[in-house]
Protein backbone atom coordinates (compact mmCIF):
# COMPACT_ATOMS: atom_id res chain seq x y z
CA UNK A 1 0.00 0.00 0.00
CA UNK A 2 1.22 3.35 -0.87
CA UNK A 3 1.11 6.09 1.16
CA UNK A 4 1.88 10.02 2.01
CA UNK A 5 1.76 10.94 5.84
CA UNK A 6 2.86 13.02 7.89
CA UNK A 7 1.96 12.23 11.72
CA UNK A 8 -0.90 13.11 13.32
CA UNK A 9 -2.19 16.33 11.44
CA UNK A 10 -2.31 15.71 8.13
CA UNK A 11 -4.17 14.81 5.53
CA UNK A 12 -2.87 11.07 4.35
CA UNK A 13 -3.47 9.63 0.97
CA UNK A 14 -3.87 5.93 0.78
CA UNK A 15 -3.55 3.92 -2.80
CA UNK A 16 -5.31 0.44 -2.07
CA UNK A 17 -3.34 -1.71 -3.46
CA UNK A 18 -3.77 -5.99 -4.78
CA UNK A 19 -4.69 -7.80 -1.17
CA UNK A 20 -6.56 -5.12 0.21
CA UNK A 21 -9.70 -6.06 -2.46
CA UNK A 22 -13.07 -6.45 -1.21
CA UNK A 23 -12.86 -4.92 2.17
CA UNK A 24 -15.17 -3.07 3.71
CA UNK A 25 -14.16 1.06 4.27
CA UNK A 26 -14.88 0.61 8.24
CA UNK A 27 -12.87 -2.09 8.80
CA UNK A 28 -9.69 -1.34 6.85
CA UNK A 29 -9.97 2.01 9.03
CA UNK A 30 -10.31 0.42 11.98
CA UNK A 31 -6.90 -1.59 11.08
CA UNK A 32 -5.41 1.47 9.56
CA UNK A 33 -6.09 3.56 11.97
CA UNK A 34 -5.30 1.34 15.20
CA UNK A 35 -6.91 2.80 18.49
CA UNK A 36 -9.37 5.83 16.89
CA UNK A 37 -12.63 5.02 18.44
CA UNK A 38 -14.88 3.58 15.77
CA UNK A 39 -17.41 5.91 16.60
CA UNK A 40 -14.89 8.64 15.52
CA UNK A 41 -14.17 6.93 11.85
CA UNK A 42 -18.11 6.81 11.51
CA UNK A 43 -18.52 10.33 12.08
CA UNK A 44 -15.34 11.52 9.55
CA UNK A 45 -17.07 8.87 6.87
CA UNK A 46 -20.83 10.48 7.33
CA UNK A 47 -19.34 14.02 7.63
CA UNK A 48 -17.56 13.13 4.42
CA UNK A 49 -14.18 14.12 5.25
CA UNK A 50 -13.09 10.26 4.10
CA UNK A 51 -13.06 10.41 0.33
CA UNK A 52 -12.45 7.84 -2.12
CA UNK A 53 -11.43 9.30 -5.86
CA UNK A 54 -12.07 12.64 -4.63
CA UNK A 55 -16.24 11.41 -4.13
CA UNK A 56 -17.71 10.97 -0.72
CA UNK A 57 -18.67 7.58 -0.23
CA UNK A 58 -20.76 5.39 2.26
CA UNK A 59 -19.18 2.96 5.33
CA UNK A 60 -20.49 0.04 3.95
CA UNK A 61 -18.36 0.47 0.53
CA UNK A 62 -16.04 -2.47 -0.43
CA UNK A 63 -12.06 -0.95 -1.55
CA UNK A 64 -11.10 -2.08 -5.21
CA UNK A 65 -7.51 -2.12 -6.71
CA UNK A 66 -6.58 1.41 -7.13
CA UNK A 67 -8.75 3.24 -5.12
CA UNK A 68 -7.40 6.85 -3.65
CA UNK A 69 -8.63 7.18 -0.11
CA UNK A 70 -8.11 10.51 1.47
CA UNK A 71 -8.02 10.39 5.55
CA UNK A 72 -8.51 13.97 6.94
CA UNK A 73 -6.55 15.20 9.77
CA UNK A 74 -6.97 13.22 13.27
CA UNK A 75 -4.83 13.11 16.21
CA UNK A 76 -3.59 9.63 16.22
CA UNK A 77 -2.36 7.94 19.32
CA UNK A 78 1.40 8.40 20.00
CA UNK A 79 3.07 5.32 19.26
CA UNK A 80 5.62 5.59 22.11
CA UNK A 81 2.82 6.17 24.80
CA UNK A 82 1.44 2.67 24.54
CA UNK A 83 2.30 0.52 26.97
CA UNK A 84 4.79 -2.36 25.36
CA UNK A 85 4.46 -6.61 26.64
CA UNK A 86 7.53 -7.12 29.19
CA UNK A 87 9.72 -9.82 27.79
CA UNK A 88 8.24 -12.53 29.64
CA UNK A 89 4.77 -12.02 27.84
CA UNK A 90 6.93 -12.21 24.62
CA UNK A 91 8.76 -15.32 25.52
CA UNK A 92 5.21 -17.05 26.73
CA UNK A 93 3.83 -15.81 23.03
CA UNK A 94 6.50 -16.95 20.74
CA UNK A 95 6.55 -20.63 22.47
CA UNK A 96 2.55 -20.98 22.01
CA UNK A 97 3.10 -20.82 18.56
CA UNK A 98 2.06 -24.48 17.19
CA UNK A 99 2.04 -24.15 13.53
CA UNK A 100 3.23 -21.34 11.19
CA UNK A 101 3.31 -21.23 7.07
CA UNK A 102 3.82 -18.31 5.08
CA UNK A 103 -0.03 -17.92 4.83
CA UNK A 104 -0.99 -17.27 8.93
CA UNK A 105 -0.03 -19.08 12.15
CA UNK A 106 -1.54 -20.87 15.28
CA UNK A 107 -1.07 -20.50 18.50
CA UNK A 108 -2.23 -22.69 22.01
CA UNK A 109 -3.20 -19.39 23.50
CA UNK A 110 -2.35 -19.17 27.22
CA UNK A 111 -5.76 -18.73 29.82
CA UNK A 112 -5.11 -14.71 31.50
CA UNK A 113 -4.43 -13.34 27.87
CA UNK A 114 -6.95 -11.05 26.02
CA UNK A 115 -6.82 -11.69 22.34
CA UNK A 116 -6.55 -7.63 21.49
CA UNK A 117 -6.06 -4.81 23.85
CA UNK A 118 -8.93 -2.01 24.90
CA UNK A 119 -11.27 -2.05 27.92
CA UNK A 120 -8.44 -0.99 30.04
CA UNK A 121 -5.94 -3.42 28.72
CA UNK A 122 -3.51 -1.90 26.81
CA UNK A 123 -2.59 -4.59 24.77
CA UNK A 124 -3.33 -8.53 23.95
CA UNK A 125 -2.10 -11.29 22.21
CA UNK A 126 -2.67 -9.18 18.40
CA UNK A 127 -0.87 -6.55 20.05
CA UNK A 128 2.41 -8.25 21.60
CA UNK A 129 2.73 -10.33 18.34
CA UNK A 130 3.25 -7.24 16.20
CA UNK A 131 5.83 -6.52 18.91
CA UNK A 132 7.96 -9.16 18.81
CA UNK A 133 7.08 -9.76 14.83
CA UNK A 134 7.60 -6.18 13.17
CA UNK A 135 8.68 -7.64 9.80
CA UNK A 136 5.27 -9.40 9.54
CA UNK A 137 3.32 -5.88 8.60
CA UNK A 138 0.20 -7.67 8.37
CA UNK A 139 -1.24 -10.02 11.32
CA UNK A 140 -4.66 -9.98 12.43
CA UNK A 141 -7.08 -11.97 14.59
CA UNK A 142 -8.62 -14.16 12.13
CA UNK A 143 -11.47 -15.03 15.17
CA UNK A 144 -11.27 -14.59 19.03
CA UNK A 145 -11.34 -16.36 22.46
CA UNK A 146 -12.63 -14.87 25.44
CA UNK A 147 -9.68 -13.79 27.70
CA UNK A 148 -9.71 -17.09 30.40
CA UNK A 149 -10.48 -19.53 27.18
CA UNK A 150 -6.98 -21.29 26.31
CA UNK A 151 -6.47 -23.33 22.92
CA UNK A 152 -6.29 -22.35 19.43
CA UNK A 153 -5.91 -19.49 18.17
CA UNK A 154 -5.68 -18.47 14.21
CA UNK A 155 -3.62 -15.31 12.99
CA UNK A 156 -3.73 -14.31 9.68
CA UNK A 157 -0.33 -13.03 7.91
CA UNK A 158 -1.67 -11.39 4.76
CA UNK A 159 -4.84 -9.84 3.61
CA UNK A 160 -5.54 -12.41 0.91
CA UNK A 161 -5.47 -15.15 3.74
CA UNK A 162 -7.30 -13.50 6.19
CA UNK A 163 -10.20 -12.82 3.56
CA UNK A 164 -10.23 -16.55 2.60
CA UNK A 165 -10.04 -17.81 6.54
CA UNK A 166 -13.17 -15.14 7.13
CA UNK A 167 -15.01 -16.81 3.91
CA UNK A 168 -14.68 -20.43 5.49
CA UNK A 169 -16.12 -19.04 8.97
CA UNK A 170 -19.01 -17.37 7.06
CA UNK A 171 -19.43 -20.65 4.88
CA UNK A 172 -19.42 -22.93 8.01
CA UNK A 173 -16.40 -24.30 6.58
CA UNK A 174 -14.24 -24.26 9.72
CA UNK A 175 -14.28 -26.83 12.17
CA UNK A 176 -14.05 -25.70 15.99
CA UNK A 177 -13.61 -28.13 18.31
CA UNK A 178 -13.23 -27.05 22.31
CA UNK A 179 -12.58 -29.06 25.80
CA UNK A 180 -14.59 -27.98 28.69
CA UNK A 181 -15.49 -29.66 32.16
CA UNK A 182 -18.65 -28.87 33.24
CA UNK A 183 -20.74 -29.36 36.62
CA UNK A 184 -22.44 -32.12 37.84
CA UNK A 185 -22.41 -35.54 36.34
CA UNK A 186 -24.58 -35.58 33.24
CA UNK A 187 -27.00 -38.51 32.25
CA UNK A 188 -26.25 -37.54 28.40
CA UNK A 189 -23.85 -38.70 26.10
CA UNK A 190 -24.84 -36.13 23.24
CA UNK A 191 -26.93 -32.76 23.33
CA UNK A 192 -27.67 -30.19 20.11
CA UNK A 193 -28.52 -26.32 21.74
CA UNK A 194 -30.40 -24.07 19.23
CA UNK A 195 -31.05 -21.18 21.42
CA UNK A 196 -30.36 -17.83 20.08
CA UNK A 197 -27.81 -15.06 22.53
CA UNK A 198 -28.36 -11.49 23.06
CA UNK A 199 -25.44 -9.45 24.57
CA UNK A 200 -26.21 -7.11 27.10
CA UNK A 201 -24.05 -4.26 28.93
CA UNK A 202 -24.31 -4.08 32.67
CA UNK A 203 -23.63 -0.89 34.96
CA UNK A 204 -20.01 -1.05 34.90
CA UNK A 205 -19.52 -2.49 31.27
CA UNK A 206 -19.30 -5.88 31.94
CA UNK A 207 -20.19 -7.51 29.39
CA UNK A 208 -23.49 -10.45 29.91
CA UNK A 209 -24.98 -12.63 27.22
CA UNK A 210 -28.45 -14.59 27.91
CA UNK A 211 -30.58 -16.56 26.14
CA UNK A 212 -33.11 -14.35 24.26
CA UNK A 213 -35.75 -14.59 21.07
CA UNK A 214 -34.58 -11.49 20.08
CA UNK A 215 -30.97 -12.56 20.00
CA UNK A 216 -29.19 -14.03 17.24
CA UNK A 217 -28.84 -17.64 16.26
CA UNK A 218 -26.37 -19.72 18.41
CA UNK A 219 -25.68 -23.76 18.13
CA UNK A 220 -23.47 -25.60 19.97
CA UNK A 221 -23.23 -29.05 20.16
CA UNK A 222 -22.18 -30.66 23.64
CA UNK A 223 -20.42 -34.82 23.30
CA UNK A 224 -19.30 -36.60 26.42
CA UNK A 225 -15.30 -37.34 26.55
CA UNK A 226 -15.51 -38.57 30.06
CA UNK A 227 -17.89 -38.85 33.34
CA UNK A 228 -16.79 -37.95 36.85
CA UNK A 229 -18.22 -38.37 39.90
CA UNK A 230 -18.75 -34.87 40.09
CA UNK A 231 -18.04 -33.41 37.34
CA UNK A 232 -18.40 -34.41 33.17
CA UNK A 233 -15.87 -33.41 30.39
CA UNK A 234 -17.30 -32.79 27.07
CA UNK A 235 -16.30 -31.74 23.59
CA UNK A 236 -18.31 -29.10 22.71
CA UNK A 237 -18.59 -27.89 18.68
CA UNK A 238 -19.19 -24.58 17.54
CA UNK A 239 -22.21 -24.38 14.15
CA UNK A 240 -21.86 -20.50 15.40
CA UNK A 241 -19.17 -17.82 17.11
CA UNK A 242 -21.44 -16.09 19.45
CA UNK A 243 -19.50 -14.01 22.36
CA UNK A 244 -19.59 -16.37 25.36
CA UNK A 245 -21.52 -18.95 23.62
CA UNK A 246 -20.53 -22.61 25.25
CA UNK A 247 -20.55 -21.10 28.67
CA UNK A 248 -24.31 -19.87 28.35
CA UNK A 249 -25.12 -22.70 26.37
CA UNK A 250 -23.79 -25.28 28.95
CA UNK A 251 -25.36 -22.83 32.10
CA UNK A 252 -28.90 -23.46 30.33
CA UNK A 253 -28.57 -27.14 30.24
CA UNK A 254 -27.85 -27.03 34.36
CA UNK A 255 -23.85 -28.10 33.87
CA UNK A 256 -22.00 -25.09 33.53
CA UNK A 257 -18.53 -24.38 32.67
CA UNK A 258 -16.53 -25.18 36.10
CA UNK A 259 -14.48 -22.25 36.98
CA UNK A 260 -17.25 -19.69 35.23
CA UNK A 261 -16.91 -16.63 37.78
CA UNK A 262 -20.05 -15.27 35.35
CA UNK A 263 -22.60 -17.64 34.43
CA UNK A 264 -20.96 -20.97 36.86
CA UNK A 265 -22.23 -22.74 39.94
CA UNK A 266 -20.41 -20.65 42.50
CA UNK A 267 -20.15 -24.09 45.17
CA UNK A 268 -19.03 -26.16 42.64
CA UNK A 269 -16.43 -23.68 41.67
CA UNK A 270 -15.20 -23.82 45.40
CA UNK A 271 -15.39 -27.55 45.20
CA UNK A 272 -12.77 -27.33 41.96
CA UNK A 273 -10.94 -24.55 43.55
CA UNK A 274 -9.60 -26.76 46.36
CA UNK A 275 -8.54 -29.69 43.47
CA UNK A 276 -6.31 -26.94 42.25
CA UNK A 277 -8.71 -25.29 39.39
CA UNK A 278 -7.81 -21.96 39.31
CA UNK A 279 -9.20 -20.54 35.77
CA UNK A 280 -11.97 -21.75 33.85
CA UNK A 281 -11.78 -24.70 32.81
CA UNK A 282 -12.63 -24.40 28.42
CA UNK A 283 -10.02 -24.83 26.13
CA UNK A 284 -9.90 -24.95 22.14
CA UNK A 285 -8.67 -27.74 21.34
CA UNK A 286 -8.92 -28.49 17.68
CA UNK A 287 -9.26 -26.29 14.45
CA UNK A 288 -9.91 -27.75 11.11
CA UNK A 289 -10.86 -26.38 7.59
CA UNK A 290 -10.14 -27.12 3.62
CA UNK A 291 -7.84 -24.42 2.36
CA UNK A 292 -9.00 -23.53 -0.95
CA UNK A 293 -7.63 -26.32 -4.37
CA UNK A 294 -6.17 -28.39 -1.97
CA UNK A 295 -6.70 -32.01 -1.14
CA UNK A 296 -6.99 -32.49 2.45
CA UNK A 297 -7.72 -30.91 5.06
CA UNK A 298 -5.68 -28.46 7.43
CA UNK A 299 -5.84 -30.18 11.29
CA UNK A 300 -4.08 -28.69 14.03
CA UNK A 301 -4.58 -29.64 17.96
CA UNK A 302 -3.82 -27.96 21.16
CA UNK A 303 -3.15 -30.07 24.19
CA UNK A 304 -4.26 -29.07 27.51
CA UNK A 305 -2.49 -27.25 29.52
CA UNK A 306 -0.70 -29.44 32.44
CA UNK A 307 -2.33 -27.85 34.99
CA UNK A 308 -5.88 -29.03 33.61
CA UNK A 309 -4.19 -32.44 32.99
CA UNK A 310 -3.46 -32.54 36.80
CA UNK A 311 -7.12 -31.84 37.56
CA UNK A 312 -8.26 -34.59 35.99
CA UNK A 313 -5.71 -36.83 37.03
CA UNK A 314 -7.61 -36.32 40.21
CA UNK A 315 -10.90 -36.71 39.92
CA UNK A 316 -13.25 -39.42 40.75
CA UNK A 317 -14.67 -41.87 38.23
CA UNK A 318 -18.25 -42.45 37.98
Amino acid sequence: MSESKQKNRSVQWVEIEEGYEGQRLDNFLMTYLKGVPKSYIYRIVRKGEVRVNKGRIKINYRLQVGDLLRIPPLRLPDEKEAVQPGDAVKKRLEASIIYEDQRFMVLNKPSGIAVHGGSGLSYGVIEALRVLRPEEKNLELVHRLDRDTSGCLLISKKRSALRILHELMRSNGMDKRYLALLAGANNWKSRMVNAPLLKNTMRGGERVVRIDEAGKEAKTHFRRRHLYADATLVEARLYTGRTHQIRVHAASLNHPVLGDQKYGDEVANKMMRKQGLRRLFLHASRLSFRWPDEQEDFVITAPLDSDLEKLLEKLSNV
